[in-house]
């Protein structure tokens, strides 16, 4: 499932009372400031919900995959995330089964 900014702001709206340009202006403000903590910090830590961290790659050879021309791919800087103790545990109570459903056969 994928939620856009948009929903969120809608979801403002619907069950907080909000105007839609409140809405909208609160939630491009708040990803904005996630923006920059991550770039700034290379760290941000959402309480109950996990962290988002900075990691530097460096670079490591590899290979074109249409032509099998070896390469050496660029160091570069990613983001990565790591759901909280709580965020898995939540989601463990909701989907327990979930590795077993995924092998089950139709009947």
């Amino acid at each position: 499932m994928t939620i856009t900014k948009k929903d969120v702001a809608n979801h403002l709206w619907e069950v907080g009372g909000w105007t839609h340009p409140q809405a909208e202006q609160f939630v491009d403000a708040f990803f904005e400031h996630m923006r920059a903590a991550i770039i700034t910090e290379s760290e941000l830590k959402l309480s109950g919900f996990g962290r988002f961290t900075v990691r530097a790659k460096s670079s490591r050879p590899g290979r074109n995959p249409k032509t099998g021309q070896p390469y050496e791919i660029k160091a570069r800087r990613v983001v990565t995330f790591s759901a909280s103790a709580l965020l898995r545990a939540k989601s463990n109570q909701i989907f327990p089964y979930s590795r077993r459903l995924r092998h089950k056969t139709p009947q």
